[in-house]
């Protein structure tokens, strides 16, 4: 038992490392230093915060839906980035990188974790809408600028941490450099269209408990949907 919090106590320590000391924690990345540590701990930190929020948002709808949606935001995005890093490794690697594919999951963590932790930040604001309101396009929207606003920050930080990282003075750099620019558009994009796909993660008041929902539709244009709904326009 001591054992299993003094381990869960180093996780955190590792990700409190990395958010005081970014330039320093990247640097250690770029020299290959620690990778399976950091890789684990920012894994498991970032699945922690993402569980909480997603659990927070469920217990909208239900004890059950609080349980789903704690399992399928961190699902979703470890499944997009799983979805997408083979093409931005193999994509450097054909450009000239030298770095390894555990350099470049570590650094993509590093966003994922700064994620999350923003998104951890934002569970009280998110709880108390949840308590004071019963405006579920309301809700859906606040949380679709949340996720917006915390997934910017998360693939600005990675964007900058890419010239610690990744090599940026030979003949590939300034290909690699719009590689990245072309990946962080994919990524977001594949996230969005996951997330949509994994949905529920509120639940519509009224309704039965859903894993998932058929497909129909996509995210953007639930979006519009949500935003004619909440000022009147039907």
């Amino acid at each position: 038992m001591i054992e299993r919090k003094s381990l869960g106590i180093k996780y955190f320590a590792v990700l409190i490392g990395f958010l005081r000391d970014r330039p320093g924690f990247l640097e250690e990345i770029r020299q290959g230093t620690r990778l399976p540590t950091k890789i684990i701990s920012l894994l498991v930190c970032s699945s922690l915060f993402l569980a909480a929020y997603g659990g927070i948002i469920g217990a909208y709808h239900s004890w059950m839906q609080a349980l789903s949606s704690a399992i399928k935001l961190p699902a979703l995005y470890l499944i997009t980035l799983l979805i997408c890093i083979p093409t931005l490794f193999f994509a450097n690697i054909i450009f000239g990188s030298k770095r390894t594919f555990a350099q470049h999951l570590a650094l993509v963590l590093t966003a994922v974790s700064v994620t999350s932790v923003l998104l951890f930040s934002f569970a009280p604001i998110t709880l108390f809408f949840l308590i004071t309101t019963n405006n579920y396009q309301f809700l859906i929207l606040l949380n679709v600028f949340i996720f917006a606003l915390t997934g910017f920050i998360g693939i600005s930080s990675l964007y900058q941490a890419t010239s610690l990282v990744l090599e940026q003075d030979d003949e590939g750099s300034k290909t690699r450099q719009k590689i990245l620019q072309f990946w962080l558009f994919l990524y977001a994009f594949v996230g969005s269209q996951l997330g949509w796909t994994l949905r529920p993660f509120f639940g519509t008041p009224g309704s039965i408990f859903e894993l998932f929902r058929e497909r129909e539709g996509n995210f953007y244009l639930s979006v519009i949907k949500s935003l004619s709904y909440l000022f009147g326009f039907r």
